[in-house]
């Protein structure tokens, strides 16, 4: 996924998994310039939301392996990576990321709505469970968005 790439990336070049939230900022806005400052900083809030990196101090912290990442030669993030998902658009990758076809999937997910009458994010949460997908943190999002 780009978002993971574009995470690993000032990691990678620094031989760590863990930086000084300014230290990635740069890596990502002045070093590969993919990014100002602003959206390197918002990529942050992006991949922490994510489960990808968490924030100790005025620190980032790479909550995988940043060395097992594969980066392309000629990669270069597109700007939709700044963009949160719902919890929906995470538990759909994760079933299309997993073999599933996507247009096979909303329908199955919308089916599911339909006839169960719960959001589109406890549907697709159940849509993944009842094929094997582990959409685990999305699922716990959905549900915790039920409770508010």
């Amino acid at each position: 996924m780009s978002l993971d790439v574009a995470v690993a990336v000032p990691f990678k070049q620094r031989g760590t998994d863990r930086m000084g939230e300014g230290e990635f900022v740069v890596a990502l806005s002045l070093d590969r310039d993919w990014f100002s400052p602003d959206q390197a900083k918002r990529l942050i809030d992006v991949a922490t939301g994510r489960g990808l990196l968490s924030r100790e101090d005025d620190h980032v912290v790479a909550a995988f392996d940043p060395a097992a990442v594969s980066v392309p030669e000629d990669y270069e993030p597109d700007q939709s990576i700044l963009r949160e998902q719902s919890s929906f658009e995470r538990m759909l990758d994760a079933l299309v990321a997993a073999g599933h076809d996507k247009q096979s999937a909303v329908a199955g997910v919308n089916d599911l709505q339909r006839r169960l009458g719960v959001s589109v994010e406890a549907a697709a949460a159940l849509y993944a469970r009842r094929r094997g997908v582990d959409v685990g943190d999305a699922a716990r999002t959905a549900r915790d968005e039920l409770g508010r």
